[in-house]
């Protein structure tokens, strides 16, 4: 059993490795970390990591408006990492041709980023105990699906528990906290019915996100404004 640190410290949230290549101030490298507050990709110079595969998982990840399958792949080690990378990468074809090979997974793997050319990252799978290669003969036609259900059939009893992803976790804590003056512009927009659409173009007219972002009190502030729904009705507030 895994000691216990009492007291101080950080959120229990996984950290996401992102499959790609890059290069930082004339460093190389294969994946990152994602800094959701301050929006920055933190490379990671290590290209191996070592721990339990306990899951994998398939993800659907909105990008510019359409959507994309992701390979989530779960590890514990030290912390949990999830490794992401697109499910028809050679990343993730190369992983899970690897892992089709091996028979026992409650015995630690090395997870390896291999850089080819251009932009593509290959895996490469070790044994931890003996650093022995777990290879595998390459085949771009075969049957992922099965793969992936193969594997996961292996795994099953070694997934951990749900986790919060960090990304889920910061969007809950800028949802909590809603400045009072535009959860009244809400509660007045539902209350009449207002559409929609207008307010967002009277924002976009403003040059602003939000009511609260205005320097001046908005037409949905002042006192006793009428707000017109329609030819004959006019609704009053305070």
């Amino acid at each position: 059993m895994a000691e216990i640190k009492l007291g101080l410290g950080n959120p229990p949230l996984p950290v996401y490795l992102y499959v790609n290549q890059g290069e930082v101030q004339g460093e190389q490298y294969v994946w990152y970390n994602y800094d959701f507050q301050s929006e920055q990709k933190i490379p990671i110079k290590s290209r191996a990591l070592t721990g339990y595969v306990t899951e994998l998982r398939l993800t659907t990840k909105e990008f510019k408006s359409k959507d994309n399958l992701k390979l989530d792949i779960v590890v514990s080690a030290d912390e949990i990492y999830v490794v992401r990378t697109g499910i028809e990468t050679n990343f993730a074809k190369t992983f899970l041709l690897a892992a089709s090979q091996v028979e026992d997974f409650s015995q630690p793997l090395i997870i390896t980023a291999m850089p080819g050319d251009e932009n593509t990252v290959f895996c490469r799978l070790y044994y931890a105990v003996n650093k022995a290669s777990i290879r595998c003969d390459w085949n771009p036609n075969a049957d992922w699906a099965g793969i992936i259900q193969y594997i996961q059939a292996k795994l099953s009893g070694n997934q951990v528990l749900d986790f919060e992803s960090e990304e889920l976790a910061l969007k809950q804590r800028k949802t909590a906290v809603v400045h009072p003056q535009d959860a009244r512009v809400k509660q007045i927009r539902t209350l009449v019915n207002y559409p929609v659409d207008l307010i967002m173009e009277w924002l976009q007219f403003q040059d602003v996100k939000v009511p609260s972002q205005r320097e001046h009190p908005s037409f949905l502030q002042r006192r006793r404004k009428s707000v017109r729904i329609s030819k004959t009705s006019v609704f009053t507030y305070r």
